[in-house]
């Protein structure tokens, strides 16, 4: 028989605000003493109120537009109550009830589509760090605020999860949300996984891998919990919905907490926080601030003919894709050779410092002229670009460090004659000379590489290759 995947995926982002989402204090605890980051608010002390953040609301309209969402109106804050150390009050306050965020829709770069459900607001517990017997808590990231996206069971497969994690990823980064890290925990993932007989029109018992970071993870994730419930179907067994741990060493799932009955968290209405009522106006002066989408780019680089992996590649950077878009907008023709040094190499060089606004767009645009001009061989083009982008480049034109680095061609075509000229009197290419005379073409390429070596690679061998051929009808 066969089974169905199916997947649905919910994601915590971080929003890069200065404070935190109910205390005015730091909200970027990158590299800083545990619990240096805190107030009375985060460590929950009597007579403490919260305050919201509105520029987390203004990030979460920014967020849902993005997703092309409904902006709800008016929403409301709840108190989800559960103990655990990293959260002091007991509870933490989220939108159970009515999100800020609504339905809405993410077009994927395969054109497949996956609706959103809803996103709320909702602030970030601490952080516990084990160490044998016991437990430190850190409070620093307590308050965070997150929007936490749910997204309806539209994946059926690990190759799609990966690829809507990487487009909202994407998205959440161009709106200018969140820093994006994954490594420090900006984005994360919680990916629901069930699988059902071909063609039923009832999903099964579903698992929940919580807490994935890396987009290979989820991918690598996905594919083993299907063959694990597969296993155990094909045995007989059933499926417990429970939540799941990911390993990425071991590239396995192991049990966590039995979700059987769903947890009674109490929800109740946050009676310390106003609920949050907004005006149309509002919310559309805040909607016509999103920055452009990678939609919007894409489209750009339509014009370019590039591949779907060149697009996404240079995608993964905003800062390369709005640099690319200035590219194209002065000089379409000298785009696409920027673009695959871009894909090809910037972000192939891996020990590179990734300064992307070394080199600018009017330097890479006169770089490229150069190598359509043939004043550069392709190969030397991309040796100056990545000096454009190397920090000891002291602000150095194309044009000066092609000098620099001795690797501008020679297209003088009467001091290439008479290297030619040279080439062809030597004894040892004598054979070669009589062959092409003969109509044997090939021999050129012989030719070429001679001059090439006695001109110190200089020559354009686009203009040997002429010579010759007047030289030798």
């Amino acid at each position: 028989m066969k089974y169905t995947m199916t997947i649905g995926i919910e994601c915590h982002v971080q929003l890069n605000t200065k404070t935190k989402l109910f205390s005015a204090v730091d909200n970027n605890a990158v590299d800083k003493e545990p619990n240096s980051c805190v107030s009375p608010v985060d460590y929950a002390l009597p007579g403490t109120l919260p305050v919201l953040n509105k520029a987390a609301v203004e990030k979460a309209i920014l967020a849902g537009t993005a997703m092309n969402c409904q902006i709800n109106l008016t929403s409301r804050f709840d108190r989800k109550h559960y103990y655990y150390p990293d959260l002091p009050k007991g509870y933490q306050i989220s939108q159970m009830y009515q999100p800020i965020i609504g339905s809405g829709l993410i077009k994927l770069p395969d054109d497949s589509e996956v609706r959103i459900e809803h996103a709320h607001l909702e602030e970030d517990a601490g952080k516990l760090t084990h160490f044998g017997n016991y437990s430190l808590v850190d409070l620093n990231r307590a308050g965070t605020p997150l929007i936490e996206i749910v997204s309806m069971p539209d994946i059926h497969s690990p190759a799609q999860a990966r690829l809507y994690c990487e487009e909202l990823h994407r998205l959440m980064a161009y709106a200018g949300i969140t820093n994006g890290d994954l490594y420090q925990g900006n984005m994360r993932f919680d990916v629901n996984i069930s699988i059902a007989p071909e063609g039923s029109d009832k999903l099964g018992t579903r698992a929940e891998i919580k807490n994935l970071n890396s987009f290979r993870s989820i991918e690598r994730a996905a594919e083993h919990e299907y063959q694990r419930q597969l296993a155990l179907i094909e045995k007989g067994e059933s499926i417990k919905q429970e939540t799941r741990g990911w390993n990425d060493t071991t590239a396995k799932t192991t049990a966590q907490r039995s979700k059987e009955e769903a947890q009674d968290y109490r929800y109740m209405p946050d009676p310390d926080v106003p609920p949050i009522v907004l005006t149309k106006d509002f919310v559309e002066n805040i909607a016509k601030n999103l920055p452009l989408t990678p939609t919007y780019y894409r489209n750009e680089f339509k014009k370019l003919n590039l591949d779907r992996s060149e697009t996404e590649a240079i995608l993964n950077y905003p800062i390369l894709a709005k640099k690319l878009v200035d590219v194209t907008q002065n000089d379409s023709k000298l785009a696409p050779r920027i673009a695959h040094w871009f894909s090809g190499l910037l972000l192939a060089e891996e020990n590179l410092n990734k300064d992307f606004e070394l080199a600018t767009a009017s330097e890479l645009l006169e770089l490229s002229q150069m190598v359509e001009k043939n004043k550069l061989s392709s190969t030397a083009g991309k040796e100056v670009f990545l000096s454009l982008y190397n920090p000891k480049n002291t602000s150095k034109s194309p044009l000066a460090l092609a000098k620099e680095m001795n690797l501008l061609q020679e297209n003088d075509t009467d001091a290439l004659s008479a290297i030619i000229d040279e080439v062809i009197a030597l004894p040892e290419c004598a054979s070669a000379v009589t062959d092409i005379k003969n109509g044997e073409t090939k021999a050129i390429s012989f030719l070429i590489g001679q001059v090439m070596r006695k001109s110190a690679g200089k020559a354009n061998p686009a203009t040997v290759n002429q010579l010759l051929k007047q030289k030798l009808p």
